[in-house]
């Protein structure tokens, strides 16, 4: 089978864990060069290696994404170790459960910051290298709660709506230098983030809310993103791709 990604550079933020963890061993077994970046050394060199073990190639750095001068030195290491950025993938996040009246103003903008302020630290700093290239794939992972309400999750929904939304602009914007830019929906998906999030007997009650009977998995969301930085989804752009079990069909 061909490798879609033969020699492509991929940045994955949140790369450490869940979604982010599939996508980096799903796009290093086709060929790319995976730059996985996170805030856990043990985790990031941990997969880093597994990977090399497997025969690709990967690198991790550790990176806080709510911080410019992290984002920067992601960008600039990455350009100076592959020479080159054909797609990001703007995957870290983080949860909340609490009712907004009890949110203190440090944890509003603790999640906006991860969650949305550091895809635009990221883009802004990408897109002028893809924009050499003339060529990119940013695929931003937004969720179904940016289109729909749940309870207690104001801060996260706000920030996946502004993903969403976002995602739109930045495809307009940058069409012309021939960046594509598009949002993954995830339903409910078995990640270490929801699993401490919710308890158990909550997250049987949300697997059967969507139509399917059950949660979704890391790597059936990796393969969307595969999709999005190939050249199989050449002419997608500005658009949702969702991966949740039939929950937003309801």
């Amino acid at each position: 089978m061909p490798e879609r990604l033969k020699d492509r550079v991929a940045i994955i933020t949140g790369g450490t864990s869940g979604i982010g963890e599939a996508c980096v061993y799903f796009f290093s077994r086709e060929g790319a060069q995976v730059v996985l970046a996170g805030r856990s050394e043990e985790k990031g060199e941990k997969i880093q290696a597994q990977v090399l073990q497997e025969g690709g190639r990967a690198l991790f750095l550790r990176t806080d994404v709510s911080r410019a001068e992290d984002i920067k030195n992601l960008i600039q290491q990455t350009r100076e170790r592959f020479q080159r950025i054909d797609v990001l993938i703007n995957n870290a996040g983080i949860g909340q459960q609490i009712p907004l009246h009890l949110m203190e103003e440090s944890e509003w903008d603790r999640v906006l910051d991860i969650n949305l302020k550091s895809v635009f630290l990221c883009c802004k700093y990408t897109i002028p290298v893809m924009q050499e290239q003339k060529q990119g794939s940013i695929i931003n992972m937004a969720s179904i709660l940016g289109l729909v309400g749940f309870r207690g999750a104001g801060a996260y929904n706000a920030s996946k709506g502004g993903m969403r939304l976002l995602t739109r602009n930045l495809a307009l914007e940058y069409a012309k230098d021939g960046i594509r830019v598009n949002t993954i929906c995830p339903g409910f998906i078995e990640t270490p983030m929801l699993e401490k999030e919710l308890d158990p007997e909550t997250l049987k009650a949300m697997a059967q809310l969507h139509p399917l009977g059950r949660l979704g998995k890391p790597e059936e969301v990796a393969g969307a993103a595969l999709y999005l930085a190939s050249e199989e989804s050449s002419f997608v752009t500005g658009t949702d791709i969702f991966v949740d079990g039939g929950y937003t069909a309801q």
